[in-house]
């Protein structure tokens, strides 16, 4: 028997979880912290490092706790993250300012420019994140503070990933050049490949901007994955903490591809993780490049095979939104949308409120509905809501199966399907497929079965799959539901790429002219 923390950072809180390799989740606790946005700027989204560490310790002692468990019996702690969340730190790994977080999106035209400059210049490495780099990702936020913090510049010393920078942090590591970068962070959201040499080359990023002279060197170091050990918890951080210095702590990685782990996913499995936005995690036996993805990575899922990520932009974000606009919140907008059948809103809703994160890699996006009449209600665009983020689900399942992805089975896992059955089989019937659904939260659970690999519990992730993973329920596609979504999908994709993408019509200049002229209207 061991006991070991699974910690996950989310967007609004951390989770730390106490899980027992014989009995299972013993306790959870959650701490909150702040997010920062600013209204007169909606691609701005930062958080403090500080804020994080500060719940971290709170909600590790709270689950201590809660489940009476001494801290010299945890084992070993585990920690993934929201990603691209990138931090500059200057000397001793002190933060320069906030983390850019994953949803910040300030760094559109950085990322247009490094696209734009991977192609001129041949960099093999852009096609492996899918040909677009997006302003999402690393390179093109840590471009985005450099130019706009030129008083900070001497002092910068290199930028981390949330992950790494907690895990450093947590073992009391202060050298960033000791610090060992995740190669899940990595190679999603930083170009870096082995097979190309790592990093991009200081020729190709000082090409994109001369602020990148040297940036390479900074970032360089040893790149692992989350079967290695980033290093052991420093005894300041374990006072802090309530548990036992010296604990191993694997390298970390996104709280996504731990929570796909976490829900049973295997070779040729691709995994929905729906929460505030969705990641959609796959294993696969091999590379299958696939235009518009978030990546393919060797080893940043499961440590010795080859992970596939993509996803959507905002799902549990949108829902949020048309409950706020409407006086009330998700739970009673949803009460009733059981009777709500396939199609019946006359509504066509795109899921772009926050931009397209895969196929398009287009953050100059906004929310479109189509069909309303004035009995619609804030509830039926709720429902076209739910079958919008299905629709565009399956734009991006049937873009991988087209470039050789082969897909076994469809699991939906993260926050929201546990508590949407509603969801779960809008999502069956859209995809014509059978969806699972782990029977329990499998949040942190991923996180938890890295640390009892790191503590030598399991001796493969299988294993700890076959012992800890919850059983999962089964929506299978409605037959009425299947049809109507059939007639409705191929509009759904004839708007998705006639809007949300420019040519000759003109329409795909529409939503980035109107993003404009409201950002000059506030200026």
């Amino acid at each position: 028997m061991a006991i070991v923390a699974g910690v996950d950072f989310g967007t609004l809180s951390v989770r730390v979880s106490l899980v027992d390799s014989e009995c299972g989740l013993l306790e959870s606790a959650v701490a909150e912290y702040p997010l920062h946005r600013k209204r007169e700027d909606p691609e701005y989204a930062t958080q403090s490092h500080d804020d994080h560490m500060r719940a971290l310790a709170a909600a590790t002692r709270d689950a201590l706790a809660q489940a009476g468990v001494r801290g010299d019996q945890v084992q070993a702690i585990a920690l993934d993250t929201t990603g691209s969340s990138v931090i500059p730190v200057g000397k001793n790994l002190q933060p320069l300012g906030e983390y850019y977080l994953w949803c910040d999106h300030r760094a559109k035209g950085e990322a247009a420019e490094i696209t734009e400059a991977a192609h001129r210049e041949g960099l093999e490495a852009i096609q492996w994140c899918g040909g677009v780099y997006s302003s999402e990702w690393g390179f093109s936020k840590l471009l985005h503070w450099l130019r706009h913090n030129p008083e900070k510049r001497p002092e910068f010393v290199s930028a981390f990933e949330h992950c790494d920078m907690v895990a450093a942090t947590l073992c009391g590591i202060t050298d960033p050049r000791k610090v060992k970068r995740s190669v899940c962070a990595m190679g999603h959201k930083w170009l870096w490949n082995p097979q190309l040499g790592g990093l991009p080359p200081e020729s190709f990023l000082a090409k994109v901007d001369p602020l990148f002279k040297g940036v390479r060197e900074k970032l360089d170091g040893e790149f692992a994955t989350s079967d290695q050990i980033a290093g052991k918890l420093s005894p300041a951080w374990a006072e802090k903490l309530g548990l036992k210095a010296g604990i191993p702590i694997p390298v970390g990685a996104f709280d996504a591809h731990w929570d796909a782990i976490g829900a049973g996913c295997r070779t040729d499995d691709m995994v929905n993780v729906v929460g505030t936005s969705t990641c959609i995690i796959g294993i696969t036996p091999s590379a299958n490049l696939v235009p518009g993805v978030c990546g393919v990575v060797q080893g940043s899922v499961h440590p010795s095979r080859t992970g596939i990520e993509a996803g959507l932009s905002a799902v549990g974000d949108i829902f949020g939104a048309i409950a706020s606009r409407a006086g009330t919140d998700v739970a009673t907008l949803s009460a009733g949308l059981e009777k709500y059948r396939a199609g019946q809103t006359g509504l066509l809703r795109m899921s772009w409120d926050n931009g397209d994160r895969t196929v398009l890699v287009n953050p100059n996006l906004r929310g479109v509905t189509l069909g309303w009449n004035l009995q619609s209600t804030a509830q039926d665009e709720l429902f076209a809501a739910i079958e919008g983020t299905a629709f565009h689900t399956r734009v991006i399942l049937d873009r991988m199966a087209k470039h050789g992805v082969h897909i076994k089975r469809v699991i939906n896992a993260g926050g929201i399907p546990q508590k949407n059955d509603v969801l779960n089989q809008v999502y069956a019937s859209v995809l014509a497929r059978p969806v699972l659904v782990p029977s329990k939260s499998v949040v942190s659970l991923g996180s938890a079965i890295f640390a009892f690999l790191a503590a030598g519990t399991f001796k493969s992730v299988e294993e700890a799959q076959d012992k800890m993973c919850p059983p999962t329920r089964t929506f299978t596609p409605n037959e009425s539901a299947r049809r109507t979504y059939e007639t409705l999908y191929p509009l759904y994709s004839k708007l998705y790429f006639t809007l949300g993408q420019p040519g000759g019509d003109g329409l795909g200049r529409i939503l980035p002219t109107l993003i404009a002229v409201a950002g000059q209207s506030v200026q």
